[in-house]
């Protein structure tokens, strides 16, 4: 392998060798502790966006290290094509942690929302007696769910959708936020479900008025209609709750998570659901040479602990109103931030500058130069997601170091 001794260097070697599918900040990371990362060269960043929210417990979390170290000196992968004695403590753990029947385990995240997709279409026939190709899911507009080709087919994203076609049909978009239009929606013959992120995270951090999950998953139970909860981001403690649903009290009948099940030491995804939507699934029907691999079932135990053990929900709760009080204030002094929303620690400070202007781009390279990782979504908004292991005095400091790089901006 060849050795690298500067960032210049690593993202040469990118650019000619990688596929140019990605447009990172020019920062090349080499090691990362808690809520702080390391670049090629030594410097040290806060860490806000958690890749995604999928490192929650922190980087290189000491007990999810041990958990994988232990693991993997023993056995990795079996495949399903027999037992293991990871999975089925594992399945019992985390139908009980989160309060479901039966988990179906997957590697990704677009592969838990295809694995959903698929469950929701068999119920539909099986149990709902819905005509034989005829299954319908119905999604929000500016929805992000993965980019595999059946999922970019229901996406409003001209970018994931250009070139990629022809697209798979049998969804119905409806407007997020919209009980109303999900109401007349639901009146179409063939319905068997309702996806939605309960936060549009990759949308740029979008919160639905209170009481529209409730009102939503109750249209779904009036119509037999499974409400399925898109949780990868929002999930495990992001938002101040376990689950974002539990903001409004919801429970899902299909709850996908991953990302942070695994604390970001390995992939892993799931879905859950009860038996009656469950059991459709038969020997032969769905799976993954890695899907509930003992390796990723015993990380994924682990990152589970932390998150309840260390309270992280509890603090993103915490540290969130902090952050947004913060912030708010600094869209009150700079007309260049133009709003701040949020729950927990998954935020977004809105610049107030057009979409297609590189204003909050050039924010995150100078938030860079201060030590802070950020990054932009849909052009002018910066979504802010750091780790949940973030302290008080860390939180402060890192508002100290935005409002500095806003009011910077403000005078341009």
């Amino acid at each position: 392998m060849e050795t690298i001794t500067s960032s210049k260097q690593a993202i040469a070697l990118e650019d000619k060798y990688g596929a140019h599918n990605y447009h990172p900040l020019p920062v090349v990371l080499t090691r990362g502790e808690g809520v702080f990362l390391w670049d090629v060269e030594g410097k040290k960043y806060y860490d806000f966006l958690s890749a995604y929210s999928a490192v929650n417990q922190g980087h290189c979390h000491p007990r999810i290290k041990n958990a994988l170290v232990e693991q993997a000196s023993t056995l990795t992968l079996t495949s399903r094509a027999f037992y293991n004695d990871v999975l089925g403590p594992f399945e019992k753990y985390v139908t009980e942690y989160f309060g479901f029947d039966k988990v179906l385990p997957m590697n990704t995240g677009a592969e838990g929302v295809e694995t959903a997709i698929k469950i929701a279409r068999k119920w539909g026939y099986e149990r709902k007696g819905v005509a034989e190709n005829e299954a319908k899911i119905i999604v929000a507009e500016n929805n992000f769910h993965g980019r595999t080709t059946t999922i970019i087919s229901f996406s409003n994203d001209p970018v994931a959708r250009k070139n990629f076609g022809p697209y798979t049909n049998g969804f119905i978009k409806v407007p997020y936020n919209d009980t109303e239009a999900l109401a007349e929606a639901l009146k179409q013959p063939g319905v068997v479900g309702f996806l939605v992120e309960p936060i549009q995270g990759e949308a740029g951090v979008y919160v639905p008025d209170e009481g529209y999950l409730s009102k939503a998953n109750q249209l779904c139970k009036d119509h037999q209609v499974l409400f399925i909860a898109d949780e990868i981001q929002t999930g495990i403690a992001r938002t101040g709750k376990l689950l974002a649903v539990d903001h409004e009290n919801v429970k899902p009948d299909m709850l996908i998570l991953g990302k942070a099940i695994s604390g970001g030491f390995y992939p892993v995804s799931a879905v859950l659901a009860d038996n009656e939507v469950m059991d459709v699934i038969k020997p032969g029907q769905h799976g993954s040479t890695f899907g509930g691999n003992p390796l990723g079932a015993k990380v994924a135990m682990a990152a589970l602990d932390v998150i309840k053990d260390e309270k992280l929900a509890e603090n993103a709760e915490y540290l969130g109103q902090i952050f947004r009080t913060r912030m708010q204030k600094v869209v009150e002094k700079y007309p260049i931030a133009k709003l701040v929303r949020g729950k927990g620690l998954l935020n977004a400070v809105v610049i107030n500058d057009s979409e297609d202007s590189s204003t909050a781009w050039d924010i995150c390279v100078r938030l860079a130069d201060y030590g802070l990782l950020a990054k932009p979504t849909h052009g002018n908004i910066i979504r802010f997601a750091p780790p949940l292991v973030m302290t008080e005095e860390q939180i402060h400091e890192c508002c100290d170091i935005i409002e500095k790089v806003i009011a910077e901006f403000d005078k341009k």
